[in-house]
């Protein structure tokens, strides 16, 4: 038996903000969650990493209260608030019981418009933020990562490490962190969900509260996501027993038309645990690594399609090889009946499991507002997915997956390569 998911979201505007909100009052906890295009894309050339700076001062003191003092005012309220820079966005957001809700809406907003900048609460993030970046290069992983993106889009902020490099770091300033928040946390242009025991009524009051108090105007918006850059391959030599490998080529963007049916060929191809192509391949039948996995990553209003897998340094070139002959073979003859219906079964049924919680709602309603979907989106998407045919699948498997536009980055020490 199959059946339908609906989740009731209502549309809540008040004095210029919207919000979407799930309403439940079975438990008394409020989750609210809120972003602005941007994040790191507005990081200056040379101080990347600004923006996840930024973000991580806000709940290090504000207004009277020095880092202690903020951080005990939470924990006493029980309340969880915290800010983020991400890729293209920044967000913020809390969980909180009703009866703290306005301790949380007080924090919340003290937080963003007199973040206190203490030299030593400074100094603490940056070097957690240092020891972050250094680490990420100590393994093969982080500096393949860092190199596809750097290759891949070499003139956009895709390609810079939104977090930062040590180099970088060290030379962002107090005055660049406050003016990088001046420029993004707007009253204009700010997407709001929240989930949980509160009323429309009570919302649109809180939003006044929380974001009226902001500059008027909005962000600016990022730049559009470039054309991909297929540069090759590249190898970068990490003394390492294993090689980390990521594969990428184009792909589209979350307002495709295509981009549900993209989800099945590429749940198929490689997201499907031991049940994907790749896993079956790579793993099982050849023992070359111990996962595999390919997926469709979004950003700045595009995206791109990624495979990641670690090997022994002997056997890298096998590996690769054997990834691109069943990427070829999905593009030219694209999944099976069974694929797809085993597919589509996994993706509407665990529809429900983002549904598990209030903060999980919130940002899933928050991530339909970055992707420009309809307020009904969800229910009608496990009909949408049902309704995808072999034929339909194999046209997309098509179109998206490009063997020849290819791109592979390698870090380790590869045989014959």
């Amino acid at each position: 038996m199959t059946t339908s998911f609906t989740l009731p979201i209502q549309v809540v505007e008040a004095g210029g903000f919207t919000a979407w909100l799930v309403e439940d009052h079975s438990v008394p906890v409020v989750s609210l969650s809120w972003s602005w295009p941007g994040g790191a894309a507005r990081d200056p050339a040379g101080a990347e990493g600004t923006a996840a700076m930024a973000a991580a001062m806000l709940t290090e003191g504000a207004g009277e209260m020095r880092s202690v003092a903020f951080q005990d005012a939470l924990r006493d309220a029980a309340i969880g608030l915290s800010f983020s820079a991400g890729r293209d966005a920044m967000e913020g957001g809390f969980r909180a019981l009703t009866d703290a809700l306005p301790e949380a809406v007080r924090l919340a907003r003290l937080a963003m418009t007199a973040p206190r900048f203490d030299t030593d609460a400074v100094e603490r993030v940056r070097a957690r933020a240092i020891a972050g970046a250094r680490q990420s290069l100590e393994t093969p992983r982080g500096q393949a990562g860092r190199a596809f993106w750097a290759a891949a889009f070499p003139n956009h902020p895709a390609g810079r490490p939104s977090s930062g490099t040590a180099e970088s770091l060290a030379t962002v300033t107090v005055d660049g962190m406050r003016a990088m928040l001046g420029a993004q946390m707007r009253r204009d242009g700010v997407l709001v969900a929240a989930s949980g025991a509160i009323k429309p009524a009570e919302l649109a009051a809180l939003m006044q509260e929380l974001f009226a108090p902001l500059p008027a105007g909005a962000p600016d918006t990022p730049p559009a996501l470039p054309a991909f850059t297929s540069f090759g391959r590249q190898v970068l030599p990490v003394p390492s027993p294993q090689s980390q490998i990521i594969l990428g080529q184009p792909g589209i963007g979350a307002a495709d038309p295509d981009w549900e049916t993209a989800q099945v060929v590429l749940r198929v191809l490689g997201g499907g645990g031991f049940s994907s192509r790749l896993m079956e391949a790579v793993r099982v039948q050849r023992g070359l690594t111990y996962g595999i996995g390919a997926g469709l990553d979004s950003l700045f209003g595009g995206g791109i399609v990624t495979c990641s897998f670690a090997t022994e340094n002997a056997r890298v070139a096998e590996a690769i090889g054997v990834t691109r002959e069943v990427w070829s073979d999905m593009a030219q003859r694209g999944p099976t009946p069974q694929e797809v219906e085993e597919a589509v079964a996994f993706l509407t049924g665990s529809l429900p499991l983002q549904f598990t919680d209030s903060r999980r709602i919130a940002g899933t309603l928050l991530a339909m507002r970055r992707n420009n979907r309809a307020v009904d989106w969800l229910d009608g998407r496990n009909a949408r997915l049902r309704a995808i045919t072999q034929a339909e699948a194999t046209r997309v498997a098509g179109t998206l997956l490009k063997p020849d536009a290819i791109a592979v980055t390698v870090a380790g020490q590869p045989t014959g390569m």
